[in-house]
């Protein structure tokens, strides 16, 4: 099986290059199973319950997040309720939500989706490592591919997590710093590993935001307001080719799909 992961969608533009690139992609690859980290698809920060339903409905299975999780008020209520959108596992046990989800979809195996925060240059959650230690023993006794998000900024930091899963999970994908890296390997366990799957929005941009105010931040060290880029717009991810019976990796590719802009007279 192909399971395709979208790299963090940032705003309108992130959601629409979902929406008008991701069905003929979907067709073209053969894939049967999305996951997307949608933590910055609310206006840059966060998410809705709508903007859960409007991803879902363009057909991502999954979607996970990361440290901005928190930025919109309905998200915890919406997490409660929601088994398919995840927030990282690592925060403590009372907070709403949870970090992984097991989804059986028909003529393919259980796919199990994890989602953990690193903690590196990062808010100090619980140790993702222990936990997955835990999390992953659990979830292999109802799916024979699991796949995890590790949101973090420290590139050694989500190799060590790669190289600690190699053998137990079929893939290990990289998100938040917004750059997607070029490092695609199979581990020789047979975990897939980048460390970064870029992400889907506005590359005319900083990290997917308006490029003055952010200068003028780092000139000036003065608040600014950050508002999503607009201009080029690219979906970006990868692809990674998994042995169903085994749940080993065969191949991971990078996705970076332009979307052209909608022709003016």
């Amino acid at each position: 099986m192909k399971l395709l992961f979208l790299g963090d969608i940032v705003g309108e533009p992130g959601r629409r290059a979902v929406r008008v690139l991701l069905p003929a992609l979907l067709a073209r690859e053969e894939i049967g199973f999305v996951v997307a980290n949608g933590e910055n698809s609310a206006g840059g920060s966060g998410i809705t319950g709508a903007i859960a339903t409007e991803l879902f409905g363009y057909g991502v299975d999954v979607i996970t997040t990361g440290d901005h999780v928190w930025d919109q008020r309905e998200t915890a209520a919406l997490l409660a309720k929601e088994p398919r959108l995840l927030r990282p596992g690592n925060y403590p046990l009372e907070v709403p939500g949870a970090g992984s989800v097991v989804v059986s979809k028909p003529g393919l195996p259980p796919v199990a989706v994890l989602n953990l925060q690193a903690r590196t240059f990062m808010p100090a959650i619980e140790n993702p490592f222990t936990l997955a230690a835990t999390m992953v023993q659990s979830l292999r006794t109802q799916a024979p591919v699991l796949f995890l998000d590790f949101h973090g900024e420290a590139t050694s930091e989500k190799i060590a997590m790669g190289r600690f899963l190699d053998g137990k999970v079929s893939a290990v994908v990289g998100t938040h710093t917004h750059v997607q890296t070029a490092d695609e390997q199979v581990f020789p366990g047979g975990t897939a590993y980048l460390s970064d799957a870029g992400f889907t929005g506005p590359h005319d941009s900083i990290l997917g935001r308006e490029v003055a105010p952010i200068v003028k931040r780092f000139l000036t060290n003065m608040p600014q307001r950050f508002e999503v880029a607009s201009g080029q717009v690219r979906l970006q991810g990868a692809i990674i080719d998994i042995d169903e019976s085994t749940g080993r990796a065969r191949s991971i590719r990078r996705v970076s799909e332009l979307l052209e802009p909608v022709a003016t007279r």
